[in-house]
């Protein structure tokens, strides 16, 4: 493909509101997750929790999106920013010009559920002030960014899990390619709500504890929420040297399970090699992996094989979900934003929470933030039913071995 450049971007987790909060937080190995307080759950389980969102409001004009996971979306397009760097590329190319690709899990399914409690106890009725299409669909997400960033240009959701914020990198790069649109925001949101909690419970994936990828002793993952953009533009006499490219997108679908990876990891391989075929780039010219990494048995030994089967033991690679959670919808955004930031600062993070690394996972795992020459990443993330997604990131003007 041709590369693009990632002109900006903004991000908000449970570690904190903004890139920088981010940054600090993973260097410290610090981890934004805490016992479940979420709503009316009695789970024992951690969560990574946004706080202040049940105080939030999305603006006066847009009220008819309020529900939790516009109100961090707001958030996200307020940060870095990022708001004001979409408003000078629609000044260049025009609002028509920009197309606006989000992907979200669950979106505000939490309004529904909040909804169903206030029924009409006779006729079993929603309360008349609910609002599904600018809330629960998720489409809604799309269409709150489109119009909080006054953009016309087309709009769409991906929603295919785990994989949704990566898959939308791959939406842009081929509606740029075909001159659909000039530049594109992408990314997208995820929240805290009733469905994901008890549902990943009642299918024994969640940890009792802080998740704990590639632990000998994980046992599950920590739900989280956040928010995560980024612009994407065709490369120009504005991109400035080291800044991020977007080198390479693979996706495949091995559709072996609804909820379980293949064990030999048969669509993580393909969606890593197609990753790299894209970029044109060996594994070799990779410096770090960031893994999908959930904390389970089953997706860490099958990622773990995939990354040795075509990259070695030599690639430095570790999970940042034991820092975020994991953020299901915005995880793809999420592990982009923390690769970007990887290169921009020469930062391999480290692992949060993990204490000793399972000795039958063969991978270089990092447990302690490595400060190295981090001139390009791949980032995995691969969601329910087998939709997997890799992207390789680098730096504008990266120089050849």
């Amino acid at each position: 493909m041709q590369p693009l450049a990632i002109s900006h971007y903004s991000i908000v987790n449970s570690l904190g509101a903004g890139s920088q909060v981010v940054l600090d937080a993973l260097r410290e190995r610090r981890s934004g997750l805490t016992p479940c307080d979420f709503e009316t759950v009695v789970l024992d389980t951690y969560i990574g929790r946004v706080p202040g969102l049940e105080e939030a409001r999305v603006r006066p004009d847009l009220g008819a999106y309020d529900c939790r996971n516009n109100r961090l979306a707001q958030i996200g397009l307020a940060l870095d920013g990022f708001a004001g760097a979409v408003a000078a590329a629609r000044d260049r190319v025009g609002a028509a010009r920009i197309g606006v690709f989000m992907g979200t899990s669950t979106s505000g399914i939490l309004e529904t559920e909040l909804a169903f409690r206030r029924r009409d106890p006779r006729t079993g009725a929603l309360p008349p002030d609910y609002r599904y299409r600018g809330t629960h669909n998720t489409g809604s997400l799309a269409e709150f960014v489109r119009v909080y960033l006054e953009l016309t240009g087309p709009a769409f959701v991906v929603s295919s899990a785990c994989s949704s914020t990566a898959k939308v990198f791959g939406s842009a790069a081929r509606m740029i390619a075909t001159g659909v649109c000039d530049a594109a925001v992408v990314g997208g949101v995820d929240t805290l709500c009733l469905t994901t909690l008890y549902g990943f419970h009642s299918l024994e994936l969640t940890s009792p504890g802080p998740c704990r990828p590639f632990d000998v002793e994980r046992n599950g993952i920590s739900i989280g929420e956040g928010a995560g953009y980024a612009l994407v533009e065709r490369i120009d006499d504005r991109t400035r040297e080291g800044s991020a490219l977007l080198l390479g997108i693979g996706e495949s679908a091995d559709a072996y399970h609804m909820s379980t990876p293949h064990p030999g990891g048969l669509g993580a391989k393909l969606a890593m090699q197609g990753a790299l075929d894209s970029a044109g780039l060996a594994p070799s010219d990779i410096d770090y992996i960031n893994l999908h990494g959930t904390a389970t048995r089953t997706n860490d030994a099958a990622e773990d094989l995939a990354v040795r089967e075509l990259f070695g033991t030599n690639t430095a690679c570790s999970s940042t979900k034991g820092a975020t959670g994991h953020l299901l919808g915005a995880a793809g955004i999420t592990e982009a934003i923390i690769s970007i930031l990887a290169i921009e600062h020469d930062l391999m993070p480290g692992s949060a929470n993990t204490r000793a690394v399972d000795p039958e996972l063969k991978c270089r795992y990092l447990l302690a933030c490595r400060e190295a020459g981090v001139r390009r990443v791949l980032s995995n993330s691969f969601g329910f039913g087998g939709s997997n997604c890799s992207l390789v990131l680098g730096a504008a003007s990266v120089p050849s071995r």
